[in-house]
């Protein structure tokens, strides 16, 4: 995908210049590199935020118009502001077709669905780098490199020796160095299961001796208790019929 974008030489410099420049819409930066010296430029902010959500913007050659003529450059560099959506700086590099270029090339990861440690075994694929930094010619370079998951198994990785990387493109690591770009593992849940009713409840097997004795001991307590209050209510309803035998001898 090619990107062209617009830039005017910029004469103002200085912190107060800047920002003096941004309140217009306006955003400063430098282009540098090659056989020219380096020039300080303004940009749209508009359209220039707008390539920035572009993740190809970042890893392509692109066409700087600036005046009347047009260079091939790289992003090199931007600054965001700390807490608002607003590129405050932006650097880019020129570019030469015979010299080879070193740049970070995105990484798009791809069959993770039917990988057998997804599909088969649960697992799930962590990605440990997002992007490889690569050296090629301007015109080799690509806008991404693909990461096929589809053989990947839990406990097993892909390293960056493993990557099939496009015709012209090659890795800019060091002989020995082969870090892991990605790897399957089982994910670390822990499950707490709610007792069921029969575990709930304890047997009288696995109740102590004492506190099945208690109740014993309080029953023993209540019956002479039960038994005296029988009694009482028996002598009450023994003393009724002498009464009534008493109030007939009167008369």
């Amino acid at each position: 995908m090619k990107f062209e974008i617009s830039a005017n030489q910029r004469k103002a410099q200085g912190t107060g210049a800047s920002r003096r420049l941004r309140r217009t819409g306006k955003v400063p930066g430098i282009v540098y590199g090659g056989v020219q010296g380096a020039v300080n430029i303004e940009l749209d902010h508009k359209e220039l935020h707008r390539h920035l959500t572009n993740e190809k913007f970042h890893a392509s050659i692109l066409t700087l118009k600036l005046g009347a003529g047009t260079e091939s450059v790289l992003l090199r560099a931007f600054n965001m502001h700390p807490y608002k959506p607003e590129v405050q700086h932006v650097d880019f590099q020129r570019v030469s077709k015979d010299k080879k270029i070193h740049m970070k090339v995105p990484l798009h990861f791809v069959n993770a669905e039917k990988s057998p440690g997804v599909k088969e075994q649960m697992g799930v694929v962590t990605h440990v780098l997002n992007d490889l930094d690569v050296t090629c010619f301007p015109d080799d370079l690509p806008e991404y490199i693909e990461v096929d998951l589809v053989d990947l198994s839990v406990g097993k990785s892909i390293h960056a020796m493993d990557l099939v990387l496009p015709k012209g493109v090659e890795s800019t690591l060091h002989k020995g160095d082969n870090p892991v770009v990605a790897t399957c593992i089982l994910p670390a849940l822990v499950i707490e299961e709610e007792p069921t009713v029969a575990e709930a409840v304890p047997a009288a097997a696995d109740v102590p001796a004492t506190a099945q004795a208690a109740p014993d001991k309080a029953a023993e307590a209540a019956a002479p208790a039960a038994a005296g209050d029988k009694a009482k209510a028996g002598d009450k309803g023994a003393d009724k019929p002498a009464d009534k035998a008493d109030k007939k001898d009167k008369k």
